[in-house]
């Protein structure tokens, strides 16, 4: 696993310990940053769910401004402390270890907004709806946000959920990757 691109492209990263955190594949990282734009100038993203942080780095690697990585495992947030400081990018990472509704409810609080969000929760994760309609209640959001999910193929999101319409969906093995904006 390594950052594809950008500033700090084909540093390696770390992987969590154990099977109970899965990593985006660098095609599927590739392919996923190909269509929400290759770089970016600025702004900041939200890694829900985050891992080892490899979307969030990916992201600060290719020009946002600043990710906040937030998992609830302390085995992943010792990885994205560790994978954040061998790319050098300390300064641009916020790291938070929580729940993830329960921390986006603080995120909200201090009045985020959030360019990109990434959610890749686990695989058993079943609640997208209700997190997707919560985040744009908390207004983490802002008119040109997108929000990607990868979940498995076989757990099917609608086009519309709340406010933000499905702009593309992507296939890869048993990945699915659902591309949301607000609005239609």
């Amino acid at each position: 696993m390594r950052v594809v691109a950008g500033t700090v492209r084909n540093h390696q990263l770390k992987a969590v310990p154990g099977d109970k955190t899965r990593p985006t594949t660098d095609k599927i990282k590739e392919s996923m940053f190909n269509i929400i734009g290759p770089y970016f100038d600025g702004g900041k993203a939200l890694d829900l769910f985050a891992g080892s942080g490899g979307l969030g780095i990916e992201a600060l690697s290719r020009g946002i401004d600043e990710t906040v990585f937030v998992d609830q495992a302390a085995p992943a947030i010792k990885i994205i402390t560790e994978n954040v400081a061998k790319c050098h990018l300390e300064k641009q990472a916020v790291i938070k270890k929580g729940e993830a509704l329960r921390t986006i409810d603080q995120l909200a609080q201090s009045g985020d907004t959030f360019k990109l969000i990434f959610l890749d929760p686990p695989y058993r994760f079943h609640q997208m709806e209700a997190l997707l309609n919560k985040i744009e209640t908390l207004k983490l959001v802002s008119e040109q946000s997108i929000i990607v999910v990868e979940h498995e193929k076989t757990y099917e999101l609608p086009d519309v959920i709340g406010g933000f319409s499905r702009f593309k969906q992507a296939l890869y093995g048993i990945t699915s990757l659902s591309f949301y904006e607000v609005g239609e």
